[in-house]
């Protein structure tokens, strides 16, 4: 089960935070190092006058029993209160504004093959221990789920602040759970979300694991992250 005692919890865990807003490079992309993160998405927000669904709509949704809307719950709030970090992942945000968000950044949101790609297969020429190059992994993790934010026994109880938890495949942070991330494939109205979340076991990070959603859907546990083109050397 999750850490019900945050404070407690967060003492042992490690408190070195990857910089938000660092990117990856791969073969043919680069990609967001970790979840878009509250602080960005102000950004965004004050550069474009964007106001999303979930602010205009009276709050997100969670599920309880079945999605229940949240008075006040957006990405600025996203459990409702103030956050405790601007570097919590934004959340509460539909296909449609996450894309804009990544165009406003120069990128696009990932197709499932890309980002699939980046989550359990190692690109780095010379990565650190214990990765290798070239080999695919189970989990974005590595070898175990270990270090995820899943519902499993950690020390978030709820969403992590972007690069908290410990970094997997290529060096990126929360490719497995934490929340879902939106991605460019599409299913008549519906879009890909890759990952899993906090909500959920393991099982939701796997390559396997297929989920779709609404593309005007926004919940406390879909947030995303941006890949971008590279310049030809």
């Amino acid at each position: 089960m999750k850490c019900l005692v945050p404070l407690v919890c967060l003492a042992g865990a490690s408190v070195a935070l990857a910089q938000a807003g660092e990117r990856v490079s791969l073969p043919g992309f680069a990609i967001d190092r970790t979840e878009v993160t509250i602080a960005q998405f102000a950004r965004f927000v004050a550069a474009t006058t964007t106001t999303t669904r979930a602010e205009r709509e009276g709050g997100g949704f969670e599920y309880l029993g079945g999605w229940q809307r949240r008075p006040g719950w957006t990405w600025r709030q996203p459990d409702g209160v103030p956050p405790a970090s601007e570097r919590l992942p934004a959340v509460h945000i539909t296909f449609d504004e996450a894309q804009a968000y990544c165009r406003w950044a120069g990128g696009q949101l990932p197709t499932a093959a890309q980002w699939l790609s980046a989550a359990f297969t190692e690109q780095r020429a010379a990565p650190p221990a214990p990765w290798v190059a070239g080999r695919s992994y189970r989990w974005p993790t590595g070898d175990t789920p270990e270090g995820a934010n899943t519902s499993d026994t950690d020390a978030w109880p709820r969403a992590a602040p972007a690069g908290a938890t410990r970094a997997g495949v290529n060096g990126l942070y929360d490719m497995g759970a934490n929340v879902w991330e939106w991605g460019a494939d599409a299913q008549g109205q519906e879009r890909r979300t890759l990952g899993g979340s906090w909500w959920y076991g393991p099982q939701q990070m796997a390559a396997d694991a297929v989920a779709w959603k609404p593309a005007d859907f926004y919940a406390v546990y879909i947030g995303f992250r941006c890949v971008y083109p590279v310049a030809a050397k």
